[in-house]
């Protein structure tokens, strides 16, 4: 490869990412809305009976 080569694909990688890092998103995460609570709720009088 010649030196004009190496620098041409150099560019192009550098290119590739800055592109990839300032482009728009590419996650497809789902849709979840809002998740029900099904924990109990903390309790301060109870943690220091059990204690």
């Amino acid at each position: 490869m010649t030196i004009f080569n190496q620098v041409e694909n150099a560019f192009q990688f550098i290119g590739k990412g800055m592109a990839r890092l300032f482009g728009p998103d590419d996650n497809t995460y789902p849709e979840t809305g809002v998740q029900p609570f099904t924990g109990d709720p903390y309790d301060k009088v109870k943690q220091r009976h059990d204690m």
